[in-house]
């Protein structure tokens, strides 16, 4: 659905080319003396590039290498910073110091810091190739270069997959170990199409998508953190929802009925696991039943396939320990590792192409001072998004998927402050192992409507546990997990919220008893044994916690629904914002973003 808008934002891309080399340039004899036949025309850059594939080959190196120009200006900005490019052996530097080509070498824009090696060749010395001396009106010609709207930077072709997970460090090294099919990527270039920030699974999904319709533009994820789905994405409770609960005729009840089927496609087609184990919601008490039925007619205006009304014997026929006067049997609902769903994504988007940028937290997105959105002859990736160590991407649009911090990403290109993220924790109980076998299927309480969260359930997981909550309470910090994780400037931005007071004004008894089942594990158990009378407090342990971003507006109303958004000004036609992709429904709009991108 994200690619609604997209559209409006991709252009095509425009070629810019090097000049070719004459077939008798003197570079041409010298790769052939080292066993590298070029092909019959070759750019200038690319000549260059063949040189140090011939230095490379003489030494036995299979390793990339890179011998742009480091030009150095005083309008130089800050890259990141990468190993530095490993010099040629000296017979052939001293060949090129002696016999510079026909035509310059193509250097950089000056006030970009050349790019450098993406990984350092071990058998050369590290001292970076020192340019020749450059022909009369070199200057010049290097001015008319600046000015070209190509930035992006020839590399090599990459080591391959398995190469590189045996060699990776860092985030790359917990990827492999974890069997994670993604890899980490260092900077191969320095502008793109399209940037989307936020590597949870609605970015990723969207990144793969606009990649595969729009394979020849260069696309990007900015990732803050050092693995993919770390937040959210990565924290919940996997369940992949039916379309139940949701308005009738709502985007949200379309993409999460919608969404599921094409959610299990995907799965049978990658080969990941997942389990349909059906989802029961359960009346215990006799004033439920009603809203279960009025939930039953409201599954049924979503489409929402196979549901059915069951007494107390098919509970216990389906749940041999769950009790109950009436339940709704939601067969199609199942469970799924989405963070294995998201790296998925995100080998799907590396393989076509795009380019995946960990530890890159995002704080600035700028129009570019020589470009407008409006101008013809200004630069072609007129955007700036920088990155808080300083360091700098260009593109020509952006979206933002950014989830805790979407409201936050949204103000820098002068959107509304509202809707208002506000972190809400919930911690999860754990079954222990022994007792797990009471629980086959997720258990659900009928949600009373007065109350915005759908209460205690029980979840099995992929890895056979289970899963018992979650509560849901104000965390003082947008990715704190812990009880005591505290923000200074998440917690104000929180309790200095109009919205966020009429809330809890309206919902007081519900607010301060999720916070006493938070503080009591035994005030959490006697909800459960509302189901399932035999669990007690020895059979449960402490688990996780996840943080979900809950879009609030001004009056106190949770925000249900989708929005997006853009942007005021030159910047604001070109960035497209996810401001509220709510739960359960923000892991099944990727999956559905084919569909309804026109």
């Amino acid at each position: 659905m994200l690619g609604l808008g997209l559209p409006l934002f991709i252009q095509r891309v425009v070629d810019v080319s090097d000049p070719p080399c004459s077939p008798s340039d003197p570079a041409r004899a010298l790769l052939v003396e080292h066993g590298v036949q070029p092909p019959p025309e070759v750019s200038a850059r690319t000549r260059i590039q063949h040189l140090a594939q011939a230095a490379c080959c003489r030494h036995g190196s299979a390793h990339q290498h890179r011998v742009l120009e480091n030009k150095k200006g005083k309008g130089e900005r800050k890259e990141p910073s990468l190993a530095a490019p490993p010099s040629p052996p000296g017979s052939v530097r001293r060949r090129l110091q002696g016999k510079p080509p026909s035509a310059p070498p193509r250097s950089l824009p000056s006030h970009r810091a050349a790019p450098k090696a993406d990984r350092p060749c071990p058998s050369l010395p590290r001292p970076p190739l020192t340019a020749t001396s450059s022909p009369p009106g070199a200057e010049e010609e290097e001015k008319k270069e600046e000015k070209k709207e190509e930035r992006g930077a020839l590399w090599c072709p990459s080591p391959p997959l398995k190469w590189r997970r045996r060699r990776c460090c860092g985030p790359g090294r917990a990827a492999a170990e974890s069997g994670a099919l993604w890899r980490t990527q260092r900077r191969q270039r320095s502008t793109f199409d399209v940037a989307v920030v936020g590597a949870g699974i609605v970015g990723l999904a969207s990144a793969r998508e606009l990649v595969l319709r729009h394979p020849e533009l260069a696309f990007a994820v900015l990732e803050k953190e050092k693995e993919l789905a770390h937040h959210q994405s990565g924290h919940n409770s996997g369940v992949i929802h039916s379309g139940i609960y949701y308005t009738p005729g709502s985007l949200k009840a379309k993409l999460c009925v919608q969404g599921a089927a094409l959610c299990y496609e995907y799965c049978d087609q990658k080969g990941i696991p997942y389990k349909q184990c059906g989802k029961l919601i359960v009346a215990v008490e006799q004033d439920e039943i009603p809203r279960l039925k009025a939930l039953y007619e409201r599954g049924l205006q979503n489409n929402v396939r196979g549901l059915k009304l069951i007494g107390s014997k098919e509970i216990q026929a389906k749940e041999p320990f769950c009790r109950g006067l009436m339940a709704l049997d939601s067969p199609y609902t199942g469970i799924v590792n989405y963070k294995q769903v998201a790296e998925s994504y995100a080998e799907d988007f590396q393989e076509a192409g795009g380019t995946i940028l960990t530890d890159f937290e995002v704080t600035g997105m700028e129009m570019a001072k020589e470009s407008s959105s409006e101008s013809t002859d200004g630069l072609k990736y007129p955007v700036i998004v920088r990155n808080s160590k300083g360091e700098e991407i260009y593109c020509r649009h952006i979206v933002t998927c950014a989830g805790l911090y979407s409201d936050r990403l949204s103000e820098i290109s002068g959107c509304s402050p509202e809707p208002r993220i506000v972190p809400f924790r919930g911690d999860y109980l754990v079954l222990k192992p022994e007792k797990c076998y009471m629980v086959k299927g997720n258990i659900y309480p009928v949600p009373n409507p007065r109350f915005p969260f759908l209460g205690f359930h029980f979840t099995p997981r992929m890895d056979g546990s289970v899963w018992l909550g979650p509560n849901a309470v104000l965390a003082f910090k947008r990715e704190g997990y812990k009880l005591f994780d505290f923000s200074t400037t998440d917690f104000f931005d929180a309790v200095l919220y109009s919205g966020l007071w009429k809330l809890v004004l309206r919902n007081l008894s519900y607010g301060l008893n999720e916070i006493y089942r938070a503080c009591f594990l035994s005030a959490q158990v006697k909800e459960l044994q509302k189901f399932i009378p035999e669990i007690t407090v020895n059979d449960v342990l402490r688990g996780p916690s996840g943080v979900r971003a809950q879009a609030l507006d001004s009056d106190g109303n949770l925000v249900d629904d989708f929005v997006f958004d853009g942007g005021t000004g030159d910047i604001g036609s070109r960035i497209l914002h996810v401001r509220n992709a709510p739960f359960p429904c923000c892991y099944l709009l990727p999956c559905h973003c084919k569909n309804d991108c026109r």
